[in-house]
């Protein structure tokens, strides 16, 4: 078993070098990976202030690539920082991930993907082969990122 974590911490690493493993599981049709940044000092994004200060944690849930034919959640403890800058207007802001947008569910290579396979289809068909890959994206969820994307969509 350790061995087999080591592996799956190395597979976290190709998403992220700073982010680790804390840990994961299979369940049905899912890898469940519960990571962290390993990361000490945050810099504010309204000021660029360094903290270290954490005012608290949450979990964030975002849909990464499948592998072997099973959805991969990853639950990404994030932190809420203190902005300890006089000057900031913000006291506290959340830490952001480098492979998802602020409040993103999908990572950004997720949503490359879906683009690209969208663009080749009708968002019906799309939707429909995408969830044969363990890819959730329903039809609506498509037609509205193309919109966004319309400009990378050639």
């Amino acid at each position: 078993m350790e061995g087999r974590g080591c592996r799956m911490d190395e597979f976290i690493k190709l998403l992220n070098k700073d982010y680790e493993l804390v840990q994961y599981r299979i369940k049905d049709k899912a890898v469940i990976f519960n990571i962290q940044s390993g990361k000490k000092e945050l810099a504010c994004p309204f000021c660029g202030s360094k903290s270290i200060w954490v005012h608290s944690t949450y979990q964030r849930e975002i849909q990464d690539l499948p592998i072997q034919d099973k959805q991969v959640i990853l639950l990404v403890d994030t932190r809420k920082m203190f902005c300890k800058n006089p000057d900031c207007l913000h006291k506290t802001f959340a830490e952001t991930h480098p492979f998802a947008a602020p409040r993103a569910k999908k990572t950004e290579r997720l949503l490359k993907n879906i683009i690209h396979t969208s663009t080749q289809l009708s968002s019906l068909n799309a939707s429909r082969l995408l969830k044969s890959e363990n890819i959730t994206a329903c039809k609506s969820s498509i037609c509205s990122l193309l919109k966004k994307n319309a400009v990378h969509c050639g």
